[in-house]
C-alpha cells in the first residue's frame, strides 16, 4: 500500500478556523520553500504569482513536520480544537 493510498483511508473533522498559518512576506524570502514538499500531506502550495502561500488545514497530519523543516521558523503550527483534526484508524 502506498502513502496515497493510506492517507485515503483517515478521517478528518475539518473545523472552521486553521490551526496553520505562516507570514507569506517571509515565505517570499525563502527560497526553499520546504513546507511545500516536507508535508505528506501536500497542505502548502506556493502561489508565485500571487506571492502567496495556501493552506489546505483540513488535510493535516498533525505531525508538526512542517514546523521542524521550515528554515524561516515562519510556520504558527498547534493542535487544532478539541473535537476537530485527523482521525486515525488501525489498519
Amino acid at each position: 500500500m502506498n502513502i496515497n493510498e493510506k492517507l485515503s483511508l483517515l478521517k478528518y473533522n475539518k473545523g472552521n478556523e486553521s490551526h496553520l498559518s505562516v507570514d507569506d512576506d517571509v515565505c517570499m524570502r525563502c527560497s526553499k520553500k520546504y513546507c511545500t514538499y516536507i508535508c505528506p500531506a501536500d497542505v502548502y502550495e506556493w502561489n508565485d504569482k500571487k506571492c502567496t502561500m495556501t493552506i489546505r488545514y483540513e488535510n493535516c497530519l498533525e505531525c508538526g513536520a512542517c514546523k521542524i523543516a521550515c528554515e524561516k521558523n515562519n510556520i504558527s503550527w498547534c493542535y487544532p480544537n478539541a473535537g476537530f483534526g485527523v482521525k486515525f484508524k488501525n489498519g
